[in-house]
C-alpha cells in the first residue's frame, strides 16, 4: 500500500464509523495533527501507530489491510446512500432471485 492509500483507507475508516480527526485521536493517543498529516499523505505511519490508529477505529491491523473488508464497507455505504424508495426496489429485486 503507498502513502496515498493508507491515507485514503485512515479516512474512509474514520469517516464511516462518524468520528472526527480529534475523536480518532483521542481514541487513538495520538496527535490530531498527526491525524491530520496522515490523511493528506504528509506523513507515513510507523506500524506502531498504525496499529494506535487501528485501535482507536476498533479494528486489527489484518482489517486494515483487508481487501475483503474495504469492499464489504463500499457496498454497506452505498447501500446506506440509497434512498428508501430504491431500497424498497433492490430489496425486492434481490427477493426475486
Amino acid at each position: 500500500m503507498e502513502k496515498y492509500d493508507i491515507a485514503k483507507r485512515i479516512r474512509e475508516l474514520r469517516e464511516a464509523r462518524n468520528l472526527t480527526q480529534n475523536a480518532l485521536a483521542n481514541n487513538a493517543g495520538i496527535s490530531p495533527t498527526y491525524i491530520y498529516q496522515l490523511e493528506r499523505g504528509k506523513k507515513s505511519p510507523t506500524i506502531e501507530y498504525l496499529n494506535h490508529i487501528c485501535w482507536g477505529l476498533g479494528i486489527t491491523l489484518e482489517e486494515f489491510f483487508s481487501t475483503k473488508e474495504r469492499s464489504k464497507q463500499t457496498t454497506a455505504d452505498k447501500i446506506a446512500a440509497l434512498t428508501p424508495e430504491q431500497r424498497q426496489l433492490l430489496n425486492h429485486f434481490l427477493n426475486s432471485l
